[in-house]
Parts: structure tokens; sequence; C-alpha cells
């Protein structure tokens, strides 16, 4: 068993799915959010499309890094994960404009004082004024701050975002097929729109990678581990927030690499769908479940091959030199640096890449698809094959 499983949780969620089979998939069930009739309007030429998701356990490495430093900013970047895992979860599906933000944070009040508040709600309002700057906009529609200490440790911050769109520009991944190449979008780096380097690592894996990179010191904050957890998975790395190691070419804190704020596609997944709307014929987010997030969307009869992957940057790197996850479990949890893929054609690939390195984006053609007998995804890594 990994330690990802001994520790409680799921890359694949299979508990998820089994309890959600037997629910309507919407308009179009290989779409990356659910797409329902427009209730809200009544019209057939639109749809309704609403989401949840949130930060997960980031906000745990947060609470660790503000009680070590004492510093309030980490918090902004937690609202940013929770409006992120958002958003870019909508751009999958051809929206990209005009949607509704509501934010839902629990706290235990006796860990979490309102300053810590403060700066998650003007955090959100701050990421949403600069998205609107680069032409996406989303109204922050409040939301609901619940002290439930009895419930919640230290805090969870979650979102939910909501949109109507019109139904000929939906990208529903119906019209992923063989024969079509996939660009695959960094997560790392420093884009146009950010102000620092982005270690890319999201939002998902950060209970492996809190538990893998972090030294038993942790242990002395009691709140943000499960207490029914096998010592041999709690806190079993070396290395401090406050610690430093080298990372694109700089001295950078291990707690900066885990707490890099998710980057935001949006505004690129803007530009791309206004210039060859026509010849995008699917958008995948490597969230939950990584480079396999795929398997989810494709079509029966496809194979996907990743044969062109980047290598990852630093810090997965660390994370597997902690943990000693192979590569097989790796890329199954976490991105790995690349955790956007658009599956088009050969001809406006080299459009999708230079629109992505216009905003600071590597981007780079990292697979193909082809026709298969059954359902399949290939990934060729460090020289070896890895089949799901």
């Amino acid at each position: 068993m990994s330690l990802y499983s001994q520790r409680g949780v799921s890359a694949q969620k299979e508990d998820v799915h089994a309890a959600t089979r037997n629910l309507s998939k919407g308009l179009y069930p290989r779409a990356f959010c659910k797409i329902d009739p427009d209730l809200l309007g009544g019209d057939a030429d639109w749809v309704n499309v609403m989401h949840a998701d949130g930060a997960g356990t980031k906000s745990i490495l947060a609470y660790l890094y503000w009680k070590e430093t004492g510093d309030l900013s980490v918090w902004k970047g937690i609202a940013q994960d929770a409006i992120v895992m958002n958003l870019d979860d909508m751009i999958c599906t051809g929206i990209y404009d005009r949607m509704l933000y509501s934010s839902s944070i629990d706290r235990n009040k006796n860990r979490i004082p309102g300053e810590v508040l403060t700066a998650l709600i003007e955090g959100t309002q701050e990421f949403l004024d600069g998205m609107a700057a680069l032409g996406v906009h989303i109204a922050f529609l409040g939301g609901e701050t619940a002290d439930v200490g009895d419930a919640v440790r230290t805090v969870t911050v979650n979102g939910t975002m909501a949109a109507r769109w019109r139904r000929h520009a939906l990208i529903t991944n119906e019209r992923i097929a063989p024969g079509q190449v996939i660009v695959g979008l960094a997560s790392h780096g420093q884009a146009t729109y950010e102000t620092g380097y982005n270690s890319g690592i999201g939002s998902n894996g950060l209970t492996s990678a809190r538990h893998d990179v972090l030294h038993k010191h942790y242990k002395t904050f009691p709140e943000t581990f499960d207490e029914t957890l096998s010592e041999e998975v709690i806190y079993i790395g070396k290395h401090r927030l406050t610690d430093s190691i080298d990372a694109a070419g700089a001295l950078r804190s291990v707690g900066g690499l885990l707490l890099s704020p998710t980057r935001t596609f949006a505004p690129v997944v803007r530009t791309l769908i206004e210039a060859h709307f026509e010849d995008i014929y699917g958008i995948i987010h490597c969230s939950g479940g990584g480079q396999t997030k795929c398997f989810k969307y494709m079509p029966d009869g496809l194979r996907v091959v990743k044969d062109n992957l980047p290598a990852p940057p630093e810090i997965f790197r660390l994370i597997q030199t902690s943990s000693g996850a192979d590569n097989r479990e790796m890329y199954q949890v976490f991105n790995m640096g690349t955790r956007l893929e658009v599956y088009t054609n050969e001809r406006v690939a080299v459009a999708l890449v230079a629109i992505a390195r216009h905003y600071g984006i590597d981007a780079q053609v990292i697979g193909r698809t082809e026709e298969s007998v059954k359902k399949e995804l290939v990934l060729q890594v460090a020289g070896t094959e890895i089949r799901y």
C-alpha cells in the first residue's frame, strides 16, 4: 500500500465515484464540469454550470508556516488556491468570463483568529480584481464563514463557482479523437501575471507532500495530523519550512515552494479560445489524479500517449526523494510540472504554444492520441514506460 493510501487519501477518489455513480452526468458526460440545461434563464441555447472545490490540506501547511513565521500573507495564497481549483476546472469547459464565486470558510476560532479571516477574504478580492484586469471577470458574492471548532481543527477554505454560458461556445471533450496532439502548459516558473516564482505544486497531493518532506518537529502541532495514523507516515522528512533549497537557479524556502499559490491558466485559455475555438477539441486540468486525470474524460477506443513530458521541477524531485515513491505513483498523484492539457491538431498546436509563452508560461506538445481496442494511457518517463 502506498504512503498516500496509508494516510487516508486517494488520488482516484474511488469511494466518491462509487457514491455518485447513479447521479446524472449532465448534458455532456465527458465535460470537465457537470453541465445542465439553463434552469436560470430557461433558454435552450444556454446552459448552467456550477462547481465546488477548495484548497484541501494545503491550509494546514499555511497554518504551520504562519505559526512558525508569523507571516499572514501566506493565507492570501490559500484564498487563491480555493478560487483557482474551481476556476481552472471551469475553463476546461470553455467558460472564461462572467462567473460567480462564493467562498466557504470553516475555522476553529481558538486557533484561527480574525486576522487570518481578514487575510483570506481580502486575498480573495485581490485575486479576483487581478483577474478582471486580465479580462476574466468573476463576481465575489460573499459566502459562509463558520466557527465549527468541534468539527475542524484549524481551518478549511473552499468555494463554489457558477456560470451561465452559451451552449455553442462550450468545450465538452466529446471531440477528443485519435490523430490529435496534446499541448501541455507548465505549472511552474513565473507567468507575466504572477509576482514571483511558482513551484508548480498546485493544490493536490499536499497530504503526502507535507508528511514526506517535513520533519518530526511538526508533531508539536498535533492539530495538523490525524492521530490515528501510524507513526511511520507522520512527518517523516528532514526539512523545516524555513529551510532553503536550490530551485530554478535560486535558493528558495521549502515552505515557499510547498505553498506556491496555484497558478490559474484562465487568462491564457481566454486567449486560446478567442483565437482558436474550433480547433480546441478538449481541455484537461491535471489536478487530482495528476497525469492520469485525462483517463476519466477519454472516450472509449482511445489511447493517450504522453511521450514528451518535460522534466519535473524541483518541488516534485524533493517530494519523490523524501518519500521514495516510484514514478507510477508520483505521476498519478501530482501534476509533475504540467497542469493543463489542450487537445488540438498539429497545425494549431504551434500557435497555442506561442500564446502560452507570450504569457511567460512554458508549453510544448507532450503527446498524442491513437486509436485503441481499449481505453489506455501510456506515459514515457525517464526512459521507461508506464501504462494505466
